[in-house]
């Protein structure tokens, strides 16, 4: 079965300057479904309608980032933030359903600025499996899948506190709840571990939602870099993964110009722009 691609418009597209538009592009480059991170300043009203419009579905959105100016980004491993995280957590869920999307990323935060790492390991895990359960029957209740991305730190975060899919995967077993699953985004896994084969059909019955990059770049999965993006999708297929591969990755140039990795991809499955079959057209 063909993969089922996802424009992250917090990323592609940064030539217009509202999510809306955004929409509305990634619509007419093909894409049927899109995600985002926390749409701040974009009343959900105004993006269900925009979705609406353009045909296409949301798929993913992450948590409220915190108190940014603070220097937070996510809340849900963090200690002594609990209460923030679960408000936001309400928030995003409300905005989740207004919108229509069934999945939302839980982020988990940075180690607190000052503190070391090891000393506080601990006590985030546990604030994190605490505040996952919440979560967990919170999202149950509106049919709702969360999902938890480790992010790597050695280059974008240093101090973020979810880095490799096999701390999420422990993690993921503690709390234990079925409606939690793992963010699998190939650029951070390959900085942190590498072995993208491996570490697929490990993590596999665990994965809800993958995400794409270029390294170490960031961009386009045809760029210059580490990932053999068409053996990747390929590995995906046989593995049976119907999920979505968001493409969260920032255009070297112009958003649509560099969508010929996709179109090739459509091309070579026998697929029309967009993605349908030729055969049901």
């Amino acid at each position: 079965m063909s993969l089922r691609f996802s424009a992250n418009v917090s990323w592609l597209f940064p030539e217009l300057r509202a999510l809306p538009g955004r929409l509305e592009a990634a619509a007419a480059a093909g894409f049927g479904a899109a995600e985002a991170a926390w749409p701040a300043g974009c009343p959900a009203e105004e993006l269900r309608a925009a979705a609406e419009r353009a045909g296409v579905r949301i798929v993913l959105l992450n948590t409220p980032p915190g108190d940014q100016e603070a220097g937070e980004m996510g809340l849900a491993a963090v200690p002594g933030r609990q209460a923030a995280f679960r408000q936001g957590l309400g928030t995003a869920v409300r905005y989740a359903k207004a919108v229509g999307c069934p999945r939302i990323h839980l982020m988990a935060g940075r180690v607190p600025l000052g503190a070391d790492r090891a000393a506080v390991a601990g006590e985030m895990e546990t604030t994190f499996i605490e505040n996952l359960r919440y979560a967990a029957g919170l999202l149950a209740q509106e049919d709702m899948i969360g999902l938890v991305e480790p992010i790597n730190n050695r280059i974008t975060d240093p101090r973020y506190y979810l880095n490799t899919p096999h701390q999420a995967a422990a993690i993921l077993e503690k709390v234990g709840r079925p409606n939690l699953k793992l963010q699998l985004d190939l650029f951070h896994c390959q900085i942190m571990d590498g072995n993208l084969s491996r570490n697929l059909e490990t993590y596999f019955p665990l994965i809800g939602h993958i995400q794409i990059a270029q390294v170490p770049g960031r961009h386009e999965p045809d760029s210059p870099g580490e990932l053999n993006f068409p053996y990747i999708f390929e590995l995906l297929e046989s593995l049976g993964y119907t999920g979505y591969v968001g493409c969260e990755y920032a255009p070297k140039g112009d958003t649509l110009e560099g969508l010929g990795w996709l179109r090739t991809y459509w091309e070579s499955r026998g697929l029309q722009h967009g993605g349908t079959s030729k055969a049901a057209v």
